[in-house]
């Protein structure tokens, strides 16, 4: 199929067009003609030089991720920016990005994949940012210890060296978990609005130095289970879907640690 109308599906099935306003992301396609014919695409959550190379290597036609190369705009094409879509161009590998739609979407999202990962049940939307939401809130099929949760989040994909992703916990909340909000990446911000919703938890990727004494104060727990290991989920879920419309996919794992 043609690029605009790969990129037109993946739009339609995220609802990409209500998050406009309030992403810095420029969603949809980055780089690339509309015209372009698609037959393999490569998915990552970070449009970077080792995943730009990892496509080429794989011999893809688009490269999908969460993370793209384009916040707000260009104010001048140099730098690694330069470098990245001269690496799109030559290798001719067009870019389609999904940041905020691909977090909050409730089936194919970042946070969806973290609530079937533990087993949240009865969900509902959950970090309102304007007129969207980009997370999670639910329960869990029974009630559990941090350290239970913990060892299933430190299982995600996220270090360097292929070793599991540790998890911070700051274990304010009661001896028993049994509703979790999730909030992928960078959520923490939202901690008020978990508490708000009755969550015992709150699930996100990295913490900022008033989370401590905020998450102790509101007798909430805070795992902090690492940013990109947070959001793997999307990108494999949009692999999946776009095997189904019969295409060739290549996942390309590229963990941070962070």
């Amino acid at each position: 199929m043609r690029l605009s109308e790969y990129a037109g599906r993946l739009d339609d099935a995220l609802d990409t067009a209500a998050y406009a306003d309030v992403d810095a992301s420029a969603n949809g396609v980055q780089v690339g003609p509309d015209d372009a014919e698609v037959e393999r695409v490569a998915f990552a959550v970070d449009a970077a030089a080792a995943t730009i190379e990892a496509a080429a290597d794989a011999a893809a036609d688009v490269l999908v991720v969460h993370h793209g190369i384009s916040w707000g705009g260009f104010d001048r094409v140099t730098g690694q920016t330069y470098d990245r879509v001269e690496a799109l161009i030559e290798n001719d590998i067009a870019l389609y990005v999904s940041h905020l739609p691909l977090d909050g979407h409730a089936d194919l999202g970042n946070a969806a994949g973290v609530a079937g990962a533990i087993g949240l049940e009865e969900r509902e939307p959950f970090g309102e940012i304007g007129p969207v939401t980009i997370g999670t809130v639910g329960e869990l099929a029974e009630p559990l210890p941090a350290a239970s949760i913990r060892e299933t989040l430190d299982g995600f994909e996220g270090q360097p060296d292929g070793e599991a992703s540790p998890t911070r916990v700051l274990d304010f909340g009661p001896d028993e978990i049994e509703r979790v909000a999730i909030v992928t990446g960078s959520g923490v911000d939202w901690l008020d609005e978990a508490a708000e919703a009755g969550a015992d938890a709150l699930i996100t990727g990295e913490g900022k130095g008033q989370v401590y004494h905020d998450a102790r104060e509101a007798g909430v727990t805070v795992f902090l289970a690492g940013h990109y290991a947070t959001e793997t989920f999307g990108v494999r879920s949009l692999e999946s879907l776009s095997a189904g419309w019969g295409l060739e996919t290549e996942y390309v794992s590229h963990p941070t640690g962070l």
